[in-house]
């Protein structure tokens, strides 16, 4: 039996559909070359923006023509499968199942009834969320490791609360367990992921307090220290639950990675306070400040809308103010789209489509800027590397990536990937770096 993914969205679908995948090894399945030639397709949905949603409702009428020439098994999970649930089979008769993100423990069902040809039908029980195991494509040195799923923080704009459910966070000891699996399979870097990654927190027993973020940061500290995992990151981290026990921790430990992702979403306190955001411009410019202060030369990356309902030309104004203050090496760009189900969508003031565009194609422009001056800052600088493998575009060379989540390709053989190296910075092609090896 034959099956193929298609993973949309955010790093956990991509941890998600890792995790099914183990699902189908187990069982003996192989991965086909493309969705036309498989037994069974999957497609791991995202929610988040229209577009994602209108790009795989295009996919379905694709697979459902496709569907009427052979038959397969055709599966739509993640959450568009949770906000839409039976109403996707309503529309698209060739979809088989509609699997939530809380719905996993169904897929063995499935194949179950795929293999025999049949047809499964879940029990009325609610499905209950579990975490990924380790699943690692053959040659990959970095993997996703899942502490907490869903969210509580119902930030206006956002569907995941609606489409993931509330917190959960993961026993520590479930999270050791997968690193050393990892481990031993030869993983050299990890991130740590949820939709609000830093407000983790694992209860105790009547007898203990409980495990938060910087206490699990610090359990893994001490795990991974001298061991094959060098380097650890994490995603998201909501500014606002940011804690100071937080940025002392990843000070303390090396293995903590000098970048992080701060989804500052708007710099305007007016337009922070519409979206939910329960943090300020100011409190999170004392927060950079306080990571720079603990870990000089650390980098930031952050997400940033512009055309959120009400937004003024002065508030866009104070967002590139402040990206002139943080200076992120990247950020991920858009405009408001507005969700059905959002405190947001019943909003007075949209902005018109055409004035949302040329308010972002801003914002794009002086990232770029930045992001720009500070590649071209680093040139001359020796970091080092966990070489990923071959570079796409030239075999010759080696690709790495720095622990401030820059890339770099030099020349190299492929028998060096998955170790560390020292390089220094060179040149600039576009955003990747040109390097030298320079091991002492």
């Amino acid at each position: 039996m034959t099956y193929f993914f298609e993973t949309y969205g955010c790093q956990m679908n991509s941890a998600e559909s890792a995790a099914l995948e183990l699902v189908l090894a187990g069982r003996g399945w192989k991965k086909a070359p493309a969705g036309q030639d498989a037994d069974l397709v999957l497609l791991n949905t995202c929610s988040v923006r229209q577009t994602a949603e209108t790009r795989l409702l295009g996919r379905l009428a694709q697979y459902e023509a496709l569907k009427k020439k052979r038959p397969f098994t055709l599966v739509v999970a993640g959450c568009m499968a949770s906000r839409l649930g039976n109403r996707l089979r309503a529309d698209f008769s060739s979809v088989d199942y509609v699997m939530g993100t809380g719905a996993r423990s169904v897929f063995p069902g499935i194949l179950e009834a795929a293999e025999r040809g049949g047809r499964f039908e879940a029990g009325k029980e609610e499905p209950v969320f579990s975490f990924s195991s380790s699943h690692l494509e053959e040659g990959s040195f970095r993997s996703f490791v899942p502490i907490m799923h869903g969210c509580d923080n119902f930030c206006s704009y956002c569907i995941v609360p609606f489409v993931r459910g509330r917190e959960v966070s993961r026993d520590p000891l479930s999270i050791a367990g997968e690193i050393g699996i990892l481990e031993e399979k030869g993983v050299r870097e990890i991130t740590l992921l949820g939709q609000n990654v830093n407000s983790y927190r694992f209860p105790g027993s009547a007898s203990g307090n409980g495990t938060d973020f910087p206490a699990l940061l610090e359990k893994i500290a001490s795990r991974l220290r001298g061991g094959p995992i060098e380097r650890v990151r994490f995603l998201s981290a909501n500014p606002g639950d940011f804690s100071p026990r937080t940025v002392e921790v990843m000070a303390e430990h090396p293995c903590f990675c000098r970048h992080l992702h701060l989804p500052v979403q708007h710099g305007s306190n007016r337009i922070l306070a519409a979206m939910n955001r329960r943090y300020t411009r100011e409190s999170f410019l004392d927060l950079t400040a306080s990571l720079r202060k603990a870990m000089p030369g650390i980098t930031f990356s952050t997400d940033i809308m512009a055309g959120f309902p009400g937004e003024t030309e002065e508030d866009l104004e104070e967002t590139l103010e402040m990206m002139d203050q943080v200076r992120f090496l990247y950020s991920y760009m858009y405009h408001y789209n507005p969700r059905e189900g959002t405190a947001a969508f019943s909003l007075p003031g949209r902005i018109p489509e055409k004035v949302k565009r040329e308010r972002l194609s801003r914002v794009i422009a002086l990232q770029k800027q930045h992001t720009v001056q500070l590649l071209q800052s680093r040139i001359g600088s020796r970091e080092t590397v966990l070489i990923e493998g071959i570079s796409r575009k030239n075999a010759d060379e080696l690709i790495a990536r720095t622990e401030k989540d820059e890339m770099a390709v030099f020349p190299g053989k492929a028998d060096r990937a998955g170790s560390f190296a020292r390089v220094e910075l060179c040149s600039l092609s576009g955003n990747t770096f040109r390097a030298e090896l320079r091991e002492v």
